[in-house]
């Protein structure tokens, strides 16, 4: 290997792309990647973390941090403090080599591809920046089941979505714990979210990825085991038996990679090397069971997920369908694995979109039903309630129209809410929905055998009405089922029902398994799927034509008409004003009263109750009517709902509500009929009165929607004010960050100079321009009365023992000269000094003051002082004999 290249290893630098690498579970990546995704206020955290990480661990570690692109980056320096690892900031194009440390740059995102890391600019435009997500996703799409996801200490929700993704692949997450963490928004995020598989303090999480991947290597295939029981079946299917029967579900129709995946990530955090130990362990914990079962359901969703599909969606399959059907129809979807409901409320928006592009003559509803094996994925789709990192899925213009902003982040409006409906269904086991005209299973079919999806695509065919639709993901396919299926133009795996004359094979599925006490009504659920969608129309033609067939209105308990059979004018009739179809508003005449009694003591005593001979209206020549109120038991569509009947009466018969028998004048009855007629007018101005009541309160409820309104509009601009006070609190956590380490630094040169001061025994004083004294080294109290309330003070006035009056003078002249003086003063105390006055120079060659010091030179003074006497001596000896010779001659 040339020099170059050598050096090019140890930077982790790649001059080219390396050969792709086939990611498939039968092949590991070579050594595993820790991200670790923090705040600016996280630098403590990743301090403590790497400062715990050993050199020789076979791991490299990819930083992604919140960082200002407005100050300058320290973090490789700082962290290269703690660590033994090196720690170098991410290049373009760089291979990412085990037992290094690579820093994200500030002002970008960051992605991996076979093994090299690659800087991308983030669009202004996309919304908010998530660094860390946008690395994590595509950590796991690259590395796979040897990725693993730390989240630090931080603020937001930035890391949650990745570290989703990074499980759906079997990589692992880890999580600092909240209470050690300085900033807890991020890892309770992910708490919350259920993604995080080990929570512990940011110092101990080094050993635990260390142990989980060290452990990893150590387990082996079920197929592999030398201790397999060949009669009682594999491991793994003793597993898949422990599932079956404490959560009611069946996985053995899932690849057995994919169980075999989700198996040892379990085994993994357990320190079990084999799939034997691991069913030892399910059988004493019954806890882990629901773990297994919950990690069996991971699924990842996003909002408009490969978005030519929803293009192709929006502008060719929904107008289609929407010009096929007839104006004002109901289209029917089903969004089949639909995990936390994104998907399904993206066709709901694309359906809405739709239709403002077409030409209709009435608006056409789409009732969309979404269902999933996981209820607390359902639970959360029905919610509605997603976080602000949907802004990189979701364009401004549909967060506009369809969301509304809350505390938690973004909720869907309830026009888009009231479009889905959603239910906990098993696709293998229960009962499918039926006349379908759109049918959505992506990313679901990949994770069956082949004989599965087999048996599936026929029962899709039949769901489906002519002309439907059938949605797959980008890496299914229909198989062989191209008699049932044809595909549309284009990429997309978008396929249009075909009708076949072939008898379609005879669907198989096992029945629904019987789960122990505890799960009873999740199981309820799952076991008989989905209620069916009501007709009401036809429920009620068969109720009449097995018992009546007169004329007839089927209302609800509060009179509400909900199907009217027959001609029932003669009873009925609209009331005046606004529309009401209540059945006691309508009711004509004299029917009013004694409809609402026979009504009220038949929903009281659910029995049937029969009033007979009633006057319709006040002209006897009316004709006389029996009602019969029958409240609805069987069937179950209808429970709940009344029957009330009316037909003509064959003769004069007792009546339940007793008819005045008596021909003959009578004052007593009178009287009662006229108190009677009292009573009645006063219940119907009661009535009146309540529904003016009623409307009164509908305004007011208009008004507190509107006030709701308001006040929601208040709080996205308060929350618009809290991110950015958030935004604003990062920036001043990272230049807080980097104010304590230049404060640091600072303090440690100030430790250098005192030292090498005190070292070298030099008097040094530090003046300003104007000669004050700005600081002075210990040594100089001995010289000048200095003490440290003297900085700020003129040197001039202080008290000295320098006999050096023009010391004044000479400073001046080096501040106007920039020229160094040297002078020996004396002190009144008799010891010499050598003062060296220079400028005092920054690191931008300004002149800021002067430096003066004081070197103490009496012993080489009091030499030079004796050499010079000794010298006068000599030279006078010297001279004595020479005036000797010259007085003799």
């Amino acid at each position: 290997m040339k020099q170059s290249d050598e050096e090019s290893v140890a930077l982790g630098k790649s001059a080219e792309l390396p050969e792709r690498r086939s990611h498939g579970l039968e092949e590991t990546p070579p050594f595993p990647i820790v991200a670790l995704g923090a705040s600016a206020g996280g630098l403590e955290a990743l301090e403590s973390f790497l400062k715990h990480v050993p050199v020789d661990s076979g791991m490299a570690f990819v930083v992604v941090q919140h960082l200002d692109p407005q100050h300058e980056d320290m973090l490789p320096e700082l962290l290269q403090r703690r660590t033994e690892l090196p720690v170098c900031r991410i290049e373009d194009g760089m291979t990412v080599v085990p037992d290094r440390v690579y820093v994200i740059p500030p002002n970008r995102d960051l992605s991996i591809l076979h093994g090299v890391l690659f800087l991308l600019e983030h669009p202004v435009e996309s919304g908010p920046r998530q660094p860390i997500d946008f690395f994590f996703r595509s950590l796991a799409e690259d590395w796979r089941q040897r990725s693993a996801a730390v989240i630090l200490s931080g603020m937001g929700m930035d890391g949650s979505a990745g570290a989703r993704a990074i499980k759906e692949q079997c990589g692992v997450v880890f999580v600092q714990d909240p209470a050690s963490a300085k900033f807890d928004s991020m890892v309770r995020s992910a708490i919350d979210e259920g993604v995080a598989d080990v929570i512990a303090p940011a110092e101990e999480l080094p050993d635990r990825i260390a142990e989980y991947f060290r452990h990893g290597l150590l387990v082996t295939m079920p197929s592999e085991e030398p201790d397999a029981d060949p009669k009682g079946g594999s491991g793994m299917e003793k597993v898949l038996i422990l599932l079956r029967r404490q959560t009611g579900y069946d996985f053995s129709a899932y690849k057995s990679s994919t169980l075999w995946r989700r198996i040892e990530r379990r085994m993994n955090l357990h320190h079990l090397g084999a799939v034997t130990d691991y069913v030892r362990y399910l059988r004493e914990n019954s806890q882990e069971v629901e773990l297994l079962f919950r990690e069996m359901l991971i699924g990842v969703s996003g909002f408009f997920r490969d978005a030519p599909v929803w293009d192709r969606l929006e502008t060719v399959v929904m107008p289609e369908l929407i010009h096929e059907r007839p104006d004002g129809a109901t289209l029917r979807a089903w969004v089949a694995g639909c995990s936390t409901g994104e998907e399904a409320y993206s066709l709901a928006m694309v359906f809405m979109e739709a239709m403002d592009a077409v030409e209709a003559a009435q608006r056409m509803r789409l009732q969309i039903f979404a269902t999933d094996l996981d209820k607390d994925a359902i639970d959360r789709a029905r919610m509605g309630l997603y976080p602000v990192t949907i802004e990189k899925d979701v364009s401004e213009e549909r967060l506009r129209r369809f969301f509304t902003r809350e505390e938690g982040g973004y909720r869907v409006g309830k026009k888009i809410r009231e479009m889905v409906v959603f239910a906990t269904q098993n696709l293998i086991s229960d009962a499918p929905f039926t006349k379908l005209d759109i049918l959505s299973c992506r990313n679901l079919l990949i994770y069956f055998h082949a004989e599965m999806q087999k048996k599936l695509l026929p029962l899709f065919h039949y769901c489906l009405n002519p002309g439907g639709f059938l949605v797959l993901g980008n890496a299914e396919t229909i198989g062989p089922a191209t008699d049932l299926f044809a595909p549309l133009a284009g990429k997309e795996r978008i396929y249009r029902r075909v009708e076949t004359s072939a008898p379609l094979e005879r669907m198989h599925f096992p029945v629904a398994f019987t789960l122990p006490s505890g799960r009873g009504g999740a199981v309820a659920a799952v076991a008989h799927g989905p209620p069916p969608v009501m007709d009401i129309q036809t429920q009620a033609n068969g109720f009449l034509l097995q018992h009546y067939a007169p004329a007839a209105v089927l209302v609800s308990e509060s009179g509400d008409i909900l199907y009217i059979n027959g001609r029932t004018n003669r009873y009925l009739e609209p009331a005046a004003g606004r529309a009401n179809w209540n059945l006691f508003v309508m009711a004509r005449g004299e029917l009013n009263h004694i409809l609402f009694e026979v009504f009220r003591r038949a929903i009281r005593t659910k029995e049937v109750v029969v009033a007979k001979n009633l006057q319709v209206e006040s002209d006897p020549a009316k004709g006389r009517v029996d009602i019969t109120v029958h409240p609805i038991t069987e069937p179950a569509s209808l429970q709940g709902m009344v029957m009330v009947l009316f037909t003509e009466a064959a003769g004069e018969t007792a009546s339940e509500v007793k008819p005045v028998k008596s021909a003959k004048p009578n004052t007593r009855l009178a009287e009662m009929s006229r108190e009677l007629r009292h009573a009645q007018e006063e219940l119907q101005v009661l009535r009146e009165e309540m529904q003016t009541t009623g409307e009164e309160l509908k305004s007011s409820n208009e008004e507190l929607q509107s006030a709701n309104e308001e006040l929601q509009s208040m709080n996205e601009e308060l929350t618009t004010s809290k991110e950015e006070m958030q935004a604003m609190n990062e920036e001043l956590q990272v230049v807080n960050q980097d104010l304590m380490t230049k404060l640091q630094d600072l303090s440690r040169t100030n430790n250098d100079m005192k030292n090498l001061l005190s070292s070298t025994d030099t008097a040094t004083l530090f003046l300003d321009n104007d000669l004050n004294v700005r600081w002075f080294a210990p040594q100089m109290a001995d010289i000048i009365n200095l003490v440290p309330s003297d900085v700020g003070r003129p040197v001039t006035d202080i008290v000295s023992r320098l006999e050096y009056p023009g010391l004044a003078q000479d400073t001046r002249e080096v501040l106007r000269t920039l020229t160094p003086m040297m002078k020996d003063i004396p002190t009144s105390d008799g010891r010499w000094f050598a003062a060296r006055i220079i400028p005092y120079r920054t690191k931008e060659s300004m002149i800021d003051g002067l430096v003066i010091t004081f070197l103490d030179v009496t012993e080489r003074r009091n030499i030079a002082d004796e050499l010079e006497g000794c010298k006068s001596r000599l030279q006078a000896a010297a001279a004595k004999p020479e005036a000797g010779r010259g007085e003799k001659s």
